[in-house]
């Protein structure tokens, strides 16, 4: 176990090094200069830029300022805003609990929806089959933005029952962008739970406890998804690193602050260096969350050890 624990706290060392690069050449090679370009609509001279850009050390060497960047982050500093001046990690921390609560919250929908759907989509009846797996191909090709637009129209300006905008996180302000990004997990989660339940229904240890005369709802529960918690377990938490993904949208669409809404700003006003820390938090988010659920798979199901 202790090897296979280490191979994955390397790929996630990787995976951090890798976001960190490159943000930092995208943002970098932009064509577009975000120091120029908002000092200018504020009127600063040449010098004035000049001197802005020498102060948050942009005038350095690509190389320099990319050594610079990763010695900062070693130091767990994550540079500052370009706007206001502020620490890029004050700036996160402030959101942060919005967007966890919203994340916690969407995973636990996607996760009891998707499971209910690849139990209906493979073991129900004829009707009830059909239902679930058209719905998990409709919210595999459904965009979050058109799902979103759809709840307000009919829970907030329709029926008039549910805040169109969220603001605070109280039961009613989260129905809506939890229930939205929850809904748009479950899709992949229903299908890996179908595919794994009609593989189980012909297993040896299914047919014994059919024989020993358990009763269904025991069968699939206890037995069938157990069996195969380690693929389930493993998706949910890649599902989870991509939570900030789809959080950008859910938090615009609904108008909530959080990291999402932060990213959002920080790409409209060129802020780079905000930028490049809420692609590190994700890439974070990501590798951490993989790599605890690939662990928690791996030691329930020793097969997985291997991979």
């Amino acid at each position: 176990m202790l090897p296979f624990i280490l191979r994955r706290a390397l790929g996630a060392l990787f995976t951090l090094w890798l976001a960190a690069t490159l943000a930092f050449l995208a943002l970098r090679l932009a064509p577009i200069d975000a120091i120029a370009l908002q000092l200018t609509l504020s009127g600063a001279t040449e010098s004035q830029i000049a001197a802005r850009r020498a102060a948050l050390g942009l005038d350095l060497p690509l190389g320099a300022q990319y050594v610079s960047m990763l010695s900062g982050l070693l130091r767990g500093d994550l540079g500052v805003s370009l706007i206001n001046g502020r620490p890029v990690g004050a700036l996160i921390a402030e959101q942060l609990d919005s967007t966890l609560i919203l994340a916690i919250g969407a995973l636990g929908v996607g996760a009891v929806l998707g499971v209910a759907l690849g139990v209906g989509a493979a073991l129900g009846g004829v009707a009830l089959r059909q239902l679930c797996e058209a719905l998990i191909a409709l919210t595999l090709a459904t965009p979050i933005y058109w799902l979103g637009t759809l709840a307000i129209y009919l829970f907030a300006v329709g029926l008039g029952v549910l805040p169109s905008v969220s603001r605070g996180n109280s039961l009613q302000a989260l129905i809506l962008p939890c229930g939205v990004l929850g809904v748009s997990l479950s899709g992949s989660i229903g299908q890996v739970a179908a595919a794994a339940l009609r593989e189980a229904k012909s297993a040896a240890f299914v047919q014994v406890a059919r024989a020993k005369g358990l009763p269904a709802r025991l069968i699939v529960w206890r037995h069938m998804l157990r069996a195969h918690s380690g693929a389930l377990i493993s998706l949910i938490g890649l599902q989870a690193g991509f939570l900030i993904g789809g959080a950008v949208v859910t938090e615009a669409l609904f108008t909530r602050r959080g990291v999402g809404q932060l990213l959002l700003n920080a790409v409209n006003g060129r802020d780079y260096p905000v930028v490049q820390g809420v692609v590190l938090l994700s890439a974070l988010a990501y590798s951490l969350l993989s790599s605890l659920t690939d662990i928690l798979a791996a030691w329930r199901d020793p097969r997985l050890r291997a991979s």
